[in-house]
């Protein structure tokens, strides 16, 4: 197990950086908070009570975890006694690579390196430290303090006890960590999920069936079993001779194309940018919008057992 009271630095503090912050205050370590915008720094420790609030925390849990954090001005303040840095920055290659710049200029040399994104590869990311060895990706799935994964990537530089350590601190915090041993776009989750988007796309381009049909399937068949049975263990279940077999079958006709389809890149085009425009694959009233997104919260929530009205 990992030691407690450690010194943790977040670097930002928007949606993911304040669930990030939570989990691990909540867990009984010190965190330094900082954020470029004075308004997020201004925000985040009611935003991090919010969060608690709502996910059912009595008032004497929250006041430990708030005690536990302290909020920075600066980068460089904040990371200056860290032995673990997350960065939580917009997915921006050249914004993370001048953050880790100045984390390096200022944050103890045995300090762990974490870069939170949810596609780019940690290698390009981390490629100009001085110190490659002891960085690596740490993909947290948002909200960070509902979702319990969190991808640990390594890149071909990391050092084995690097994510060996930022492994036991995760699983200390009551996450479930995943070691990513090399480092590819995407990961894990999203190859994954993506792959499904991809087909899920193509069935409604080429006239197949509509896009509400696609998400009725997936949400009435094998979507209701996918949280306690994943593909591969499905696979064992019902025997590796009839998987061979279905393959042979369909998958000479599933969509493999490399690049986005033409369908999505007409919607965006378009402007048909999905709940936010009001249409994407589907259309959207505001009340509709609302009314999936309460949807989501209240499954994740009683999923990690939180009891709510």
């Amino acid at each position: 197990m990992t030691a407690k009271n450690r010194q943790i630095a977040v670097i930002g503090a928007g949606l993911m950086g304040h669930g990030i912050a939570l989990t691990l205050a909540r867990a009984g370590q010190y965190v330094a908070i900082t954020d470029p915008f004075a308004d997020a720094r201004a925000t985040v420790s009611g935003r991090i009570r919010d969060s608690m609030v709502a996910m059912g925390i009595g008032e004497a849990e929250i006041a430990r975890a708030l005690k536990k954090i302290e909020i920075f001005d600066t980068t460089a303040g904040a990371v200056a006694k860290a032995e673990v840095v997350f960065e939580a920055a917009p997915e921006k290659l050249d914004l993370k690579r001048k953050i880790f710049a100045e984390i390096e200029a200022h944050a103890p040399d045995t300090c762990i390196l974490a870069s939170n994104t949810s596609v780019m590869p940690i290698t390009q990311i981390m490629g100009d430290l001085r110190l490659k060895s002891r960085a690596l990706g740490t993909h947290w799935w948002n909200p960070p303090h509902l979702i319990p994964l969190v991808e640990v990537v390594k890149t071909e530089w990391t050092d084995a006890a690097v994510a060996d350590d930022m492994m036991d601190l995760l699983d200390d915090a009551g996450k479930t960590p995943v070691l990513v041993a090399k480092d590819v776009p995407g990961f894990i989750g999203n190859r994954l999920q993506h792959a499904l988007w991809r087909e899920a796309i193509s069935l409604v381009e080429n006239g197949i069936c509509d896009a509400e049909s696609v998400d009725t399937v997936i949400k009435a068949s094998f979507g209701r079993r996918l949280s306690v049975l994943g593909p591969l263990e499905n696979a064992d279940l019902v025997g590796t001779d009839l998987t061979l077999d279905i393959h042979e079958n369909v998958l000479f006709d599933l969509e493999s194309r490399k690049g986005p389809s033409p369908y999505l890149q007409k919607l965006v085009a378009e402007g048909r940018l999905g709940m936010k425009s009001g249409e994407g694959f589907r259309k959207w009233t505001k009340p509709e919008a609302d009314a999936v997104r309460a949807r989501v919260a209240r499954h994740l929530k009683r999923l990690d057992g939180i009891l709510i009205d």
